[in-house]
């Protein structure tokens, strides 16, 4: 799919971008059927069935968590440049290999999987999260003409449900309506161009999500069933407005009795919490992430073929961390260490790692210092004193998308190895094996049995899987 050039966007105020987002999505409506094209490439064999992709939103710092560097301690007058982490190093399972305190269990299981530390994302100009989360998502950086779908929209697509009773792609943790940025936020979280049966079945909170497989209380079963109904009638009558496609009105009905199967099948006690063993729902419970990690793990064995779970995306909350970044770091290890573990424990104990693919990824990394890539010149977002004289400026404050850490588990992923290397000394910068976002996603795809060339025909073009199907899986990356 031809993109705007690289600059087409920097600098554009950020309504403009949410505009442009809300207005692609809008076009996604009016399609036809996207047809799947031939690859140049032989089919593929897949090592994984199943992804469950754990996303670190608001941008994690790769020197506070899987790339530390040296370590200073706080003290008041200390220079904010003499800082590169905050956190001492410690081992890991695999030898010679230390990551940051704090996430002790994560460094125990850390030979299951691969380490990559030289992750480089998009060049977008003035950074803004929503528009780093879209690309990642999508493989594409904003804004497209056409409703880029969501990667889980084409795993969905692409290799259809292993389930047919539970959601091809489940979406766990994002409140949608968080203010600022929450347009650019809702423009990915769709299928795009490929229809609403492919979107995400969205989950705010765990805790509730056996709630979202039944019928209102208020409502009750023979009401909920009458409104049903009556909803079917209302899209068959007037599918999307008089510019609607019957592809896109025919996907939005099936999603529709896709949802209704899953109302009435016992499949849907997966998404029921209350029925793990107490002991394991312990070990998870560190708050709406860990159960969230659970949760995706029963999906998975029920049948789910892509689960996402997030920190979740709020501005200046969580990992967002423009103030009181090392404070607010603890937290978020303290939220994150146990269950990501367990999760890849669980999951090996069970038979299910070989064959689900873990990922842990975040849109950019962070720097106490540099904005954007070391030598270009971006708007700073926060302001970091030369000299810091309280707690609060004591923290990676910054976005960095020169350099980020991604773990890999499973699914055909190589064990026991860090690939990629940065600068020991500020800037942090790639010194060898760089992995852009389209050899990444290329690299999952690979592992999953689509071929990073593979394209659908939306508006008489290709649209591929890759970024313009230019994405190379890196062999080193996979077992």
């Amino acid at each position: 799919m031809p993109k705007p050039p690289n600059d087409i966007f920097r600098g554009v105020p950020r309504r403009h971008f949410l505009r442009a987002s809300a207005a692609a999505t809008l076009a996604a409506m009016v399609g036809g059927e996207p047809r799947l094209l031939g690859s140049e490439q032989p089919k593929l064999v897949p090592k994984a069935d199943s992804m469950i992709l754990l996303w670190m939103a608001g941008g994690m710092a790769q020197t506070e968590t899987f790339d530390p560097k040296r370590y200073t301690e706080y003290r008041t007058g200390l220079a904010s440049s003499e800082v590169l982490s905050t956190f001492p190093s410690i081992p890991t399972a695999i030898d010679g290999v230390e990551i940051s305190q704090g996430l002790e269990n994560i460094a125990k299981v850390l030979d299951r999987g691969t380490l990559i530390r030289s992750h480089r994302v998009g060049d977008l100009g003035f950074i803004l999260h929503s528009r780093h989360q879209y690309h990642w998502h999508t493989g594409y950086p904003p804004p497209q003409s056409v409703a880029a779908p969501h990667m889980g929209a084409v795993i969905s697509r692409t290799l259809g449900p292993r389930n047919p009773d539970i959601p091809a792609f489940i979406d766990i943790g994002q409140n949608l309506e968080i203010g600022g940025e929450s347009d650019g936020i809702k423009a990915f979280h769709t299928a795009g161009f490929l229809g609403g049966e492919h979107g995400p079945f969205l989950i705010m909170d765990p805790r509730d999500a056996a709630a979202s497989t039944q019928p209102s209380e208020y409502l009750g079963r023979s009401r909920f069933l009458a409104r049903y109904e009556a909803y079917k009638k209302l899209v068959d009558a007037s599918p999307l407005g008089a510019s609607g496609s019957d592809y896109q009105r025919e996907s939005l009905a099936r999603s529709m009795e896709n949802a209704h199967r899953l109302l009435n099948s016992p499949a849907s006690k997966a998404f029921d919490l209350s029925l793990e063993p107490e002991k394991s729902l312990a070990r998870y419970n560190t708050g709406r992430f860990g159960l969230g990690c659970l949760l995706a793990r029963r999906l998975v064995e029920s049948g789910a073929r892509f689960v996402e779970v997030t920190t979740e995306y709020i501005p200046f909350r969580y990992w967002d961390t423009h103030e009181n970044g090392h404070s607010r770091t603890v937290g978020m290890k303290q939220s994150i260490d146990t269950p990501v573990a367990q999760l890849i424990l669980d999951l090996e104990q069970r038979g299910l790692l070989d064959r689900t693919l873990v990922v842990l990824a975040s849109e950019f990394g962070r720097d106490m210092m540099v904005e954007g890539k070391p030598g270009q010149t971006v708007t700073e977002q926060v302001k970091q004193p030369e000299v810091m004289t309280e707690p609060k400026h004591y923290g990676m404050h910054r976005h960095f998308t020169e350099a980020g850490s991604v773990l890999m588990f499973g699914g055909g992923v190589k064990k026991g190895q860090v690939y990629g290397l940065t600068a020991d000394e500020r800037p942090c910068k790639i010194v060898r094996d760089p992995v852009t976002i389209d050899d990444l996603h290329a690299t999952i795809y690979t592992l999953l049995g689509i071929a990073p060339d593979t394209s659908y025909e939306v508006e008489k073009r290709p649209f591929y899987v890759t970024n313009n199907g230019k994405g190379k899986a890196i062999p080193a990356l996979m077992a």
